[in-house]
């Protein structure tokens, strides 16, 4: 019951990061979205998430993890059902907010009550499967799910499911979980929390302001707030007794360069997963639940890679795999880039998502691993919760940026030529990302030692 339980929660987080893409269309459409708003639908979501998701794990720790799990399925609920009900953009985006701040309090809860319920042996094994399962897998199911809720129902549902879900878990989790709480619990870092979150928040608000121009639609200013605020926060864990971050995680050279790699991978696969919809659905007509259908290949591709690539990296180690995949599926970009008004979804589309989903495979397995080996037991967590948060934040800004060469190269028009043309151009805009992740690799990564990949998942927030 208590693994059940736990799944369930984990698998609304997850699904949660792409139910809503092929609804976005609809969705738009029926509350006036612009492109900055259909791009705050996921960027709401994976900012919050990320950005909270260090303090949520401290908050389980000091608060009690069953209190933490069980109010993070409260909020997540609450905030479906108002993003379900949503009248206008506004509504829409705010309750994506608190989708996110509900998951940054279950996601580090669930784990660390795992950790409890199952200290060793197969039963540990079996739990930390299941949910590795859902995690994997979880983003497909999302995409599938979402093209037949909303094809079959209204695009509404893709939100609107997540309450009886979670207000079964809601029950479940009172009945099987018991209360635990961090042996030594030091205070909660407050003034990093804070700092953080906002600027985290600014950036992401500032590069989506570019578009009205750096100056003119004040996107320079908010991005000199971020700065001003991310250099309190690096103040503020150089000083206080228990830092959310220790920067010493980050600032280790094998594993910085990890999360530099997984964050170019997260804003790559947010902004695939998020124009692709688009152009299946906008250009190639397709209905959304074939539309779902048609994104499979890219989770299945990555999942058949896995197997063979997990026997490579112990082989050679994870530095050739950390710069060649991001090569790929830089490749893959390219490829995909090539989509034009009259082409076919098996000529143009599928290829291109095979040989991203090559390059992702090879990122994965070696970037979660590197950057949780060789750590401090103490640093453990703030270790995975930042490998976590760096994937969410990575997507969130990515998505972001690119989002601009979408808005640039479209000149705000909505017939076939103009959409194939902003999609095209983020297509582009990934390979660059992806460029960008094989140099830091390159630069950055020397000779690193992988411990047990299972070794600090316990931890993991």
């Amino acid at each position: 019951m208590v693994l059940i339980t736990l799944a369930a929660a984990q698998l609304l987080v997850i699904l949660d990061t792409t139910i809503v893409n092929i609804a976005i269309p609809q969705a738009a459409e029926a509350l006036q979205l612009s492109a900055d708003g259909r791009q705050w639908i996921i960027t709401a979501y994976a900012l919050t998430f990320g950005a909270l998701l260090l303090i949520g794990g401290r908050i389980a720790d000091y608060w009690g993890r069953k209190r933490t799990f069980i109010l993070g399925l409260i909020i997540f609920a609450a905030a479906s059902l108002l993003a379900g009900v949503a009248t206008g953009p506004g509504m829409l985006i705010g309750g994506r907010v608190l989708q996110g701040a509900g998951a940054a309090l279950m996601a580090p809860a669930a784990l660390s009550l795992v950790t409890v319920t199952f200290p060793s042996g197969k039963a540990r094994n079996i739990a930390f499967g299941v949910l590795g399962g859902i995690t994997s897998s979880g983003a497909a199911v999302g995409i599938l799910l979402g093209g037949a809720l909303t094809e079959f129902t209204d695009w509404r549902w893709c939100l609107l499911i997540n309450v009886p879900v979670a207000a079964a878990a809601v029950t479940a989790a009172s009945l099987a979980l018991r209360e635990s709480r961090a042996d030594a619990r030091g205070p909660i870092d407050c003034g990093g929390a804070i700092t953080i979150a906002l600027g985290l928040s600014a950036l992401v608000y500032g590069f989506t302001l570019a578009e009205s121009g750096w100056i003119e639609g004040g996107a320079l200013l908010f991005v000199a707030i971020s700065l001003a605020f991310l250099t309190a926060f690096v103040i503020i864990e150089l000083k206080v007794a228990a830092p959310l971050l220790p920067l010493r995680v980050v600032l280790d050279r094998n594993r910085g360069g990890a999360l530099i790699v997984q964050s170019c991978a997260g804003a790559t696969m947010a902004t695939v997963s998020l124009y692709l919809t688009f152009h299946l659905q906008q250009v190639l007509g397709m209905a959304p639940l074939i539309a779902g259908v048609a994104t499979l290949p890219l989770a299945l591709t990555i999942g058949l890679s896995i197997p063979l690539l997990l026997r490579l990296v112990n082989r050679i180690g994870p530095k050739p795999l950390l710069v060649a995949g991001p090569i790929v599926a830089a490749i893959g970009g390219v490829v995909l880039a090539r989509i034009s008004v009259a082409g076919s979804y098996w000529g143009e589309v599928l290829p291109g998502l095979i040989v991203l989903g090559v390059g992702m495979a090879a990122i994965f397995i070696p970037a979660q691993n590197l950057a949780l080996s060789q750590v401090r037991p103490e640093d453990a967590g703030a270790a995975a919760a930042a490998a976590n948060a760096t994937n969410q934040i990575g997507g969130a800004i990515g998505l972001a940026i690119l989002t601009n060469l979408y808005v640039a190269a479209s000149a705000g028009g909505q017939t076939p030529e103009a959409l194939v043309s902003g999609y095209s151009a983020v297509f582009m805009g990934t390979s660059v990302v992806m460029a960008v992740a094989a140099v830091a690799a390159l630069l950055l990564i020397h000779k690193p030692q992988l411990g047990d990949p299972g070794e600090n998942v316990v931890a993991m927030h």
